[in-house]
């Protein structure tokens, strides 16, 4: 089997790390990782999948709410300079590059720069925590239209109104890196017409084996917002995310748990 890419030096790669598992990278984003010089990484990813560069030079540029992070106009320079030393470069982003990483920002000052680039799709959370719960983000019939949103507010953004307001018009809906304004997110989605009763899922570190899920609705949310995490959390809103919807029919049940045990490793944690 041969690559669609093959690693040139003078060429940054936008390459998706996925939700957290190693095991979810795409056959392109191991082949490029391992043929890199360097590799600027987000601060979530995974050590299994930073060791699969093994010959680069790991350099973490990771964003994370409330704590310091690089600055991305550094990281875009950083990018054109190591490009232009004649390395390859990978800008290792968690889930997909081009959703809600700033990959056209990086895309643009690569181009303005004359430096060229390739993008690596990677799994995005929001299908992980579907796969997790084994719930479908569209269900024929009842869920036509799915939202991903965050709200998020960049520096100079007016703020993530329009990410709720969306999430709001559609059947069901994926919010990133909405955790800490959850309570005003909920309150915001039921004074746009969505029922108290609508159902949330809360998936934290999707994929990983420390994974956990635990079930809401808006207005339970609105009073009672999750409490602070560690690892990414990804909020699922619509019908189909009840407890009950969840297909998991050996919950509980030891002996299938040591069954999946030796297939799976650990069984991840699932808040109730």
């Amino acid at each position: 089997m041969t690559s669609a890419i093959t690693p040139t030096p003078g060429t940054v790669y936008l390459v998706g790390a996925g939700p957290g598992a190693p095991d979810l990278l795409t056959v392109r984003a191991v082949r490029v990782l391992a043929a890199a010089d360097v590799v600027f990484h987000d601060a979530l990813v995974h050590p299994d999948t930073l060791a699969l560069a093994t010959r680069a030079r790991l350099v973490p540029v990771g964003k994370r709410c409330g704590r310091h992070s690089t600055a991305q106009r550094f990281i875009n320079k950083r990018l054109v300079d190591a490009a232009r030393d004649g390395r390859i470069v990978v800008r290792l982003k968690g889930g997909d590059p081009m959703l809600f990483g700033r990959a056209q920002e990086e895309i643009a000052a690569l181009a303005d720069a004359g430096v060229p680039c390739a993008v690596v799709p990677g799994i995005t959370a929001a299908l992980a925590a579907a796969a997790t719960l084994r719930t479908s983000l569209t269900e024929r019939g009842r869920v036509r239209s799915v939202v991903l949103a965050t709200a998020r507010a960049g520096d100079g953004e007016s703020g993530a109104g329009s990410g709720v307001a969306a999430l709001a018009a559609a059947d069901a809906g994926a919010l990133y890196m909405g955790a800490g304004q959850a309570a005003a997110i909920a309150a915001a989605l039921v004074a746009a017409g969505k029922p108290g009763a609508w159902p949330v899922a809360i998936v934290e570190s999707a994929s990983l084996p420390g994974e956990t899920i635990s079930y809401t609705t808006l207005g339970e949310m609105a009073q009672s917002p999750p409490t602070a995490r560690d690892g990414p959390v990804i909020l699922l809103a619509g019908p189909q995310f009840t407890r009950a919807a969840r297909c998991d029919p050996d919950v509980g049940d030891p002996e299938a748990d040591d069954a999946r045990r030796a297939v799976d490793g650990p069984r991840r944690a699932v808040a109730r």
